[in-house]
């Protein structure tokens, strides 16, 4: 039988293991509950945009809020790939680059990774990037503006990302971005088609087409930290998922050793009964 001290040395740092496991589940629940309340904030200013804009809207197509630029835009579509920052993200974002590379041709797509993880296993992959962005550290404010700045430059912009089914299941999503905010305006809840912002009754400065791209803008910049905090939120969940299981390992070997450390104990209070019965039996025979 294992000696006593190695069990309770053991045992200690078990019961470390489960209370550490506990502390990150915790945090990760935390996160997440934090991540959802984001996206519903999102959500009601990017409403109050597409109204503004669907009264003031100067035709019916989407130009990412380049209408004013003079930039030529690039003939390529653009993949943006959403993944950890880290490595601790079970095996979702390996799933992820290789359900993105069965669509990926060189030739017709440049990607831009948002994630050190997702990097290294693209340049494991020997795959070039053009741009490589840390994951927002924060799950507010997100500055998404110079990716922005990136996708304006090309004819279309499919974003690859992690996206939250449930606490227990996590999955991995693309879309098309011109489309995404497209779509999210149709569930916009009631605008008033009556009211028309034009030329007539206000002011623009520098030009409606102006006012308008800063809209498109706006808009995109939405959508795309609202597929981050969703990619984050999948993170988060899965961490949760991982730490849920760690922890009730935990616990069950720290069970075993509880009950092990017992029996130990009491194999060595036996063993010290057996040696005093013993001697007193010995005592007695001198």
């Amino acid at each position: 039988m294992r000696g006593l001290q190695d069990v309770a040395k053991e045992l200690s740092k078990v019961k470390t293991i489960v209370d550490l496991t506990g502390v990150f589940e915790g945090i990760a629940s935390m996160r997440i509950a934090q991540i959802k309340n984001q996206v519903l904030q999102s959500q009601d200013f990017f409403d109050q945009l597409w109204q503004i804009y669907t009264q003031i809207r100067v035709d019916a197509s989407f130009h990412f809020g380049r209408r004013t630029s003079k930039d030529k835009v690039i003939n390529k579509e653009l993949f943006i790939v959403i993944t950890a920052q880290g490595g601790f993200s079970g095996d979702i974002d390996e799933k992820l680059i290789s359900w993105m590379l069965k669509t990926y041709d060189k030739d017709k797509h440049d990607v831009i990774v948002i994630g050190r993880h997702g990097a290294v296993q693209l340049s494991q992959r020997g795959v070039a990037i053009q741009k490589y962005y840390r994951l927002p550290e924060k799950d507010q404010n997100i500055n998404v503006t110079p990716i922005i700045s990136e996708v304006q430059k090309y004819k279309a912009t499919t974003a690859y990302y992690q996206t939250y089914v449930s606490l227990m299941i996590q999955d991995v999503k693309r879309i098309n971005l011109m489309s995404a905010v497209q779509e999210q305006g149709k569930h916009v809840g009631h605008i008033d088609k009556d009211v028309v912002i034009s030329e007539s009754n206000y002011i623009f400065e520098p030009s409606t087409y102006a006012v308008v791209d800063h809209l498109e803008r706006s808009m995109l910049s939405i959508m795309l930290s609202q597929i981050i905090l969703e990619s984050k939120l999948a993170q988060y969940a899965s961490r949760f998922r991982a730490m849920s299981s760690a922890n009730d390992r935990a616990k069950d070997s720290h069970d075993e050793l509880r009950l092990l450390f017992n029996r130990s104990r009491r194999a060595l209070k036996d063993e010290r009964m057996r040696e005093v019965v013993s001697g007193l039996r010995k005592a007695r025979v001198a």
